[in-house]
């Protein structure tokens, strides 16, 4: 009697190990299935925080600088031969190189590592264009780096038209271009070669001589800030060429900025095509031509500098917040009239790089005066970005965005 007990006890244990055994590789079989292949680097959308009730969003704008010299750089400066002068530094001379090995890391979540195939997937057949000054610019060339670093062949050289410059990637019929527009609206700094004009005339209510290269993109990444921080600026109403033209000089910074963040979004609200088109607009660049502010001489500035800013929510003099909130306040009413437009706050974590501007390291397309030769901080680009660098965090977080299909971080 006691062995039948004891072997039906052992059944009995025996199928509830085997029930048990079903349950968890059921449990791990559909977990397996819900999370998928996640080759695509969208994992910004696992957060790192417990989630309750209500799923926090990704936060990728407020993170730190992580030294990271074994994934980094995504690409080598020589490797690409799509790279403009004005960005390449080590071929002007820079020897540290401790600027490529920073990796942005945001504080709740990770950001994905750019993937130019699933990328270029996901843009078959489309047409992104990046539209304003040269720090767009700057964004167009690192993603054109990125892309070429993956090894697509078929990559023609860009081909420059007026205004635009069109990289076309033949393999996915898909051209990744840019068009020079710093004011977005019309102006005398249109020329995308001679524009370095002092007395800037803007017209202010005039857009559509630009407006009509862009209306055919399926996604547009805009910029417009340096070019608007002039103490004296003209607007003007009427043609260049009318002699009825009425021109004001102004001051009034915040007042005119707004005025053509109105026309332009005035533009998109009537043009573009909501079901088709992704709109993006990149905050303020941070520019560190000021010592000061992280605690150097007033002569100082980004001219050999090679370590970021560590010290937290550091924030820079030459950073207009107001400016930034107009924009986004621009930004936020085209979302309430319906449209596929996000704010990419990318000011913050620039504001940190002070060590990764080209300083003296570019191509001078004007020759340096002597007394610049004579002190090359006087002669230092404390505004663009050396690439690789700052502006491929710009495009990896761009890419979560694109990639993200949830639209889980949309507001």
């Amino acid at each position: 009697m006691a062995e039948k007990l004891v072997h039906k006890s052992w059944i009995i244990q025996y199928n509830l190990h085997s029930i048990l055994g079903f349950f968890l590789l059921f449990f791990l079989s559909v977990s397996f299935y819900l999370i998928g292949d996640n080759s695509d680097g969208v994992s910004f959308l696992a957060n790192k925080s417990t989630r309750k009730n209500s799923s926090p969003k990704c936060d990728l704008f407020s993170g730190s600088w992580i030294f990271d010299n074994v994934s980094y750089p995504l690409y080598k400066e020589q490797q690409c031969s799509f790279m403009p002068d004005d960005f390449a530094c080590h071929k002007f001379g820079r020897k540290d190189s401790k600027y490529h090995y920073w990796r942005w890391q945001p504080y709740h979540c990770d950001l994905p590592r750019f993937n130019a195939k699933g990328l270029l997937e996901k843009l078959k057949g489309k047409r992104v264009l990046f539209v304003g000054d040269s720090l767009n610019k700057n964004q167009w060339a690192s993603m054109v780096c990125l892309i070429e670093s993956s090894g697509i062949p078929s990559l023609n050289p860009p081909i420059w038209k007026g205004n635009l410059i069109t990289f076309e990637v033949k393999e996915y019929n898909a051209t990744i271009d840019f068009y020079w527009s710093p004011l977005l609206v019309e102006s005398n700094c249109d020329d995308p070669v001679k524009h370095r004009v002092r007395d800037r005339i803007i017209r202010v209510e005039a857009i559509e001589k630009h407006a009509r290269q862009w209306i055919d993109a399926d996604i547009l990444i805009f910029d417009s800030f340096t070019w608007w921080l002039e103490s004296h600026m003209t607007l003007q109403w009427g043609s260049f060429n009318s002699s009825d033209a009425i021109y004001k000089k102004v001051e009034m910074k915040l007042r005119r900025y707004e005025m053509a963040l109105r026309t332009w979004s005035d533009w998109l609200e009537f043009q573009i095509e909501r079901k088709r088109t992704k709109l993006f607009f990149m905050s303020l660049s941070s520019s560190h031509k000021n010592g000061t502010d992280w605690g150097r001489g007033n002569d100082q500035n980004c001219y050999d500098e090679t370590e970021p800013i560590s010290r937290r929510e550091y924030w820079g003099s030459e950073s207009d917040r107001k400016m930034m909130e107009i924009a986004e306040e621009s930004v936020n009413g085209l979302k309430r009239k319906g449209l596929d437009i996000q704010y990419l706050n990318i000011t913050q974590l620039s504001e940190y790089r002070k060590d990764g501007h080209p300083s003296v390291y570019k191509r001078n397309w004007v020759a340096p005066t002597k007394e610049q030769l004579l002190n090359p901080r006087k002669n230092s680009d404390c505004v663009h970005w050396c690439l690789p660098g700052v502006p491929d965090v710009w495009n990896q977080i761009l890419y979560a965005y694109i990639m993200d299909s949830s639209r889980e971080l949309n507001e």
